[in-house]
C-alpha cells in the first residue's frame, strides 16, 4: 500500500494526499503543468516536499513536519520504485537485455541469474525475440515495453508510470494496456498512472485524483466523478459540458436563465435559498418527440455526427442556453432529428448533482483534500 500526504509552496504549490491499495491503479490527472509529474518525483525521491509523509508497504520514505523535527529522506537507491518515463530513458548504445540488465546492477546476484531474469522479464513483454536490438531498432511500443520490463525487473514495491502511453499509436497503446491489466493481477503493487488522457485514466484507474495547480481537488472513483464533480473546476477538468447555475431550495432548483424549476433529491447537505452550479450526466438525458410532464421544450441547433457518435445541441427554448446531448448515429436517425426541429427533453432529477456555487480561486476549494 502506497500512502502520500504532502504539501510545499515553492518552487509551486503542492498539496496531495492520497491512498494507493496494492494490486491497484491510482490515476493523476489534470492540465500540464499541475504538478503530477512533481508528486510521482517526490515519491521516488527525486526532490522532497515541505512537509508531509510519504510511506510504502509500512515502510517511510519521507517524514518531515512544519518545524522540521525528525526529518527522514529515504535516498533514491533505497526507495523500491519502478518508474516508467514517458520518454523510455533507454540507453541507445544498450541492447534491450542490457537495458534491462542495468537494473539488476546491485542486485547481489550472479551475471548468469541476472541474465536469466531479464530475459524473463523481456518474456513477459512478448519481446524477448528482440533482446539484441538497440532502441533505436525499436518501435516505439517495443521501446516502452524495454521500459516497462527495466522498471519491473527489481521487482518494486510501487509502480509509478508518468505519461507511458502519450507518444504511441492507438494499436499499439490498447496493447500495453493489456500488458499493463496482466501485470497488475501478477504483481499485486501500487501503480501510479499520470495521464492528461481522460478515457485512459476511466478506463484504467480504479481511482482518480483531479489535480489543479498542485492542488488535489477531489479523489473518487471515475465513476463517481464523472457523475458527481466537488465544484466547477472539477467538472471542468473532467470535461462535463452540462455545467449550470441555479437556486436550491428545499428539493427544487431553479435553472437560471430559464423559468424551469427542476426537482432534484435532497440530500440535507445544502441551505435553501443557497446559489449553486449542478451538472447532469449523459446518462440523465433523454430526447423525446412527443411531450409529457417530465420533459421541456428545445430546438435542435446544431447536430455533429463522429462516426457512431452524435453531438446535439439543444437550446432551451426561451431562454439563451443550451445543453449538450450525446446520442448513438442509430438513436438519431431513429427519431429522424434535424437541426432546426422542436423537441422535448427530459432530465433525470436522480442525475442531477447540485455543488456548492465557488469560484475556481477561493481557498475553499483546498479543503478536504
Amino acid at each position: 500500500m502506497l500512502k502520500i500526504k504532502i504539501s510545499q509552496h515553492i518552487p509551486m504549490p503542492i498539496q496531495v494526499s492520497l491512498e494507493c491499495m496494492d494490486g491497484q491503479i491510482h490515476a493523476l490527472v489534470g492540465p500540464s503543468g499541475s504538478g503530477k509529474t512533481t508528486v510521482l518525483r517526490m515519491i521516488a525521491g527525486l526532490s522532497n516536499p515541505e512537509i508531509g509523509k510519504i510511506e510504502c508497504a509500512e515502510s517511510v520514505w519521507f517524514n518531515a513536519d512544519e518545524y522540521r523535527k525528525n526529518f527522514l529522506s529515504v535516498p533514491v537507491a533505497k526507495r523500491s520504485c519502478g518508474f516508467l518515463f514517458q520518454q523510455y530513458a533507454l540507453f541507445p548504445h544498450l541492447n534491450a537485455l542490457q537495458n534491462v540488465l542495468i537494473a539488476l546492477q546491485n542486485s547481489g546476484i550472479d551475471f548468469e541469474r541476472k541474465r536469466l531474469l531479464a530475459l524473463q522479464w523481456l518474456e513477459q513483454m512478448g519481446i524477448d525475440n528482440l533482446a539484441d536490438r538497440r532502441p533505436h531498432q525499436l518501435s516505439g511500443g517495443q521501446q516502452q515495453r524495454v521500459a516497462l520490463a527495466r522498471a519491473l525487473a527489481r521487482q518494486p514495491e510501487v509502480l509509478l508510470l508518468d505519461e507511458p502511453f502519450s507518444a504511441i499509436d492507438v494499436p499499439t497503446r490498447q496493447s500495453l494496456y493489456r500488458t499493463l491489466a496482466d501485470i497488475r493481477q501478477d504483481l499485486s503493487i501500487p501503480i501510479l498512472l499520470v495521464t492528461h488522457d481522460l478515457r485512459e485514466a476511466e478506463l484504467l484507474a480504479d481511482n482518480i485524483t483531479v489535480i489543479d495547480q498542485g492542488i488535489a481537488l477531489q479523489t473518487a472513483t471515475p465513476s463517481a466523478l464523472f457523475q458527481k464533480p466537488r465544484n466547477t473546476r472539477v467538472a471542468q477538468l473532467v470535461g462535463i459540458s452540462n455545467t449550470f447555475q441555479g437556486k436550491f431550495n428545499a428539493g427544487k432548483l431553479s435553472w437560471e436563465g430559464t423559468n424551469y424549476i427542476l426537482d432534484v433529491i435532497d440530500k440535507g447537505k445544502i441551505p435553501a435559498g443557497m446559489d449553486v452550479a449542478w451538472v447532469v450526466p449523459q446518462s440523465g438525458l433523454s430526447v423525446h418527440r412527443q411531450a409529457n410532464h417530465a420533459t421541456l421544450p428545445v430546438t435542435i441547433k446544431q447536430v455533429s455526427t463522429l462516426g457512431q457518435i452524435a453531438s446535439v445541441e439543444l437550446a432551451i427554448r426561451d431562454s439563451g442556453l443550451s445543453i449538450n446531448w450525446d446520442a448513438s448515429s442509430a438513436e438519431l436517425k431513429r427519431l429522424g432529428l434535424e437541426a432546426g426541429e422542436h423537441v422535448y427533453l427530459e432530465i433525470d432529477p436522480q442525475q442531477i448533482h447540485i455543488m456548492p456555487l465557488r469560484p475556481i480561486n477561493d481557498p475553499r476549494r483546498l479543503q478536504n483534500i
